[in-house]
């Protein structure tokens, strides 16, 4: 009996991963094995970085609402304190767009709070 291998679903799990390291220097995008490799990397990195961003965008936010508040003689750690204590539900998200695009509805905050 003949020797049965599947090539079609050998040849397109090939593909796919070809496919993902389109753009890959060199043999990283032409060499399944390298292109393999390369892939598994890069979803690993995909992986953690999407957790990653979140702490990153958390720490911008965090120093934009620091110098915004700073300009207005308070320390960011108060004003946050102050924000609960008035029960102001605003994120930090919002509050770091405010400082940044809006700087006079934020220093109304910050004048509310003090």
């Amino acid at each position: 009996m003949a020797r049965s291998v599947n090539a079609v679903a050998s040849r397109r799990r090939r593909k796919k991963i070809l496919k993902a390291a389109k753009g890959y220097f060199g043999a990283r995008s032409k060499v399944y094995t390298v292109a393999k490799n390369a892939v598994d990397k890069a979803l690993g990195y995909a992986y953690r970085d999407r957790r990653n961003k979140k702490r990153v965008f958390r720490r911008l936010w965090i120093a934009r609402i620091n110098a915004a508040t700073r300009m207005q003689g308070m320390t960011y750690s108060k004003f946050m304190h102050a924000l609960s204590e008035k029960n102001i539900g605003l994120n930090r998200k919002v509050l770091a767009d405010l400082a940044v695009n809006h700087p006079d509805a934020f220093n109304a905050i910050v004048a509310k709070v003090k």
